[in-house]
């Protein structure tokens, strides 16, 4: 599949979009959940065009020289279809939000008082990689009765363009608008900045992709920005840990995905156990090609390890997105949390502990989207989580927090019911 470039009329797509979302406002679940499901068909019976177009982008990265682990995490859809095609399926079984009433109540003066939940309207989504997300947001939207403007990034470009085909095939064929999911074709980031002032047609602005993306579509956008992603997390290892029970979480955390936003970067290891167990996570992290950047007190322990270099502060600054990780020593829980505190995202950070006043506390104090006791950072995904696929992790606190999945793509009204009455 060879792409032509052709110009494009982002206000075009804006009035399309917002006349799907009001199309769609009219769909049953009933209906919204039988085309969803039919999009998850679409996606097994058409897995071979699919992984055509994907191939190609693979190709191209290989070709440009991009990071195999990037393009396994990030680009290669193979070994995840499956996956992907269950999270369809679970967003088709899960509650609508949409009509949900949230507060009913009777006023002194005889009004009854609804507030309900009601669909943002249109989502604009600006992402890198992952063509994924193109099947995530997107049948998220069409549960939660939005629709959807996508830009997704050049390393993805065939996969994205054909996922959308076969989606806005589905649509059609159920007599849903085909407008409710569109594409961007154009890697012209010209199209970026158009999108971000397209404030008459877009509600909310959803990036995902690294922290320059998130910078720019704050600092450039009239439409509200839902900002996160970056997970710069950490795992710390407390003074009584189950040590046997922490090493295969921190391998875990590393090196599954160690490419994703929710693994882990920076260990945390209390003083008086890091002189067993800093030499045990070199070894075990270290035969899966992991390697360390350790602070003064962790360098002492391991710092004759090939595969350990000296920090910086600026590593502990640094969602590596490789097997690189950082390693700390610290004298409690107090320092681990002062240490979060002041390199972390506010994405997701966990401590591994016996002791309940420790976890209490770290959990309270850690200000993060997804704090964890004795569990890998890793959890925090929709899927994961029992939300079916998500369109983004927040980390910002208006609004939406954490994995925003279908009620973090609804707004609310306020329905008020008189008897043709007045206010005194």
């Amino acid at each position: 599949m060879e792409l032509v470039a052709e110009a494009i009329n982002l206000r075009q797509m804006g009035v399309r979009a917002r006349a799907a979302a009001a199309s769609l406002a009219r769909k049953s679940t009933a209906e919204k959940n039988a085309v969803i499901n039919a999009i998850a068909d679409a996606l097994e019976a058409r897995s071979g065009e699919i992984l055509a177009a994907n191939q190609r982008d693979l190709d191209l990265a290989a070709e440009s020289g991009i990071d195999p682990i990037w393009i396994r995490d990030r680009i290669a859809l193979e070994q995840r279809m499956p996956g992907i095609i269950v999270d369809v399926r679970k967003v088709a079984e899960l509650p609508d939000p949409v009509g949900e009433v949230l507060l009913d109540t009777a006023l002194e003066n005889g009004l009854q008082l609804i507030k309900r939940r009601t669909p943002l309207g249109v989502l604009g989504t600006i992402y890198e990689s992952r063509p994924n997300v193109t099947v995530d947001i997107s049948t998220l939207a069409l549960k939660t009765s939005n629709a959807v403007i996508l830009r997704g990034g050049s390393d993805v470009l065939h996969s994205n363009v054909q996922l959308t085909e076969v989606l806005r095939d589905v649509l059609m064929q159920q007599g849903f608008p085909a407008d409710a999911i569109q594409t961007i074709s154009s890697t012209d980031r010209r199209y970026v900045s158009e999108m971000l002032r397209l404030y008459e047609f877009i509600d909310m602005i959803i990036p995902r992709g690294g922290n320059g993306l998130h910078t720019f579509c704050r600092e450039n956008s009239s439409i509200p920005v839902i900002t996160g992603g970056i997970g710069v997390c950490h795992i710390f290892v407390d003074a009584n840990a189950r040590l046997d029970k922490a090493l295969p979480v921190l391998d875990n955390a590393k090196t599954q995905r160690p490419a994703v936003c929710n693994s882990m970067e920076t260990l945390l290891v209390h003083e008086t156990i890091a002189a067993d167990l800093l030499p045990q996570v070199v070894d075990v992290l270290g035969r899966a090609g992991v390697a360390f950047r350790a602070e003064g007190r962790a360098y002492a322990i391991v710092g004759d390890d090939e595969r350990v270099q000296q920090a910086t502060d600026a590593d502990f600054d640094t969602e590596w997105y490789n097997l690189t990780l950082n390693l700390k020593v610290v004298d409690d829980v107090e320092e681990a949390i002062a240490h979060i505190a002041r390199h972390g995202t506010q994405h997701s950070d966990s401590i591994l502990t016996e002791t309940e006043a420790n976890a209490e506390r770290f959990l309270n104090e850690v200000d993060s989207a997804a704090v964890y006791w004795n569990a890998s950072t890793r959890f925090t995904d929709g899927s994961a989580m029992g939300m079916g696929a998500e369109v983004a992790i927040s980390t910002q606190k208006l609004h939406a927090r954490g994995p925003m999945a279908l009620e973090e793509l609804t707004t609310y009204k306020w329905i008020v019911k008189g008897d043709y009455t007045s206010r005194a």
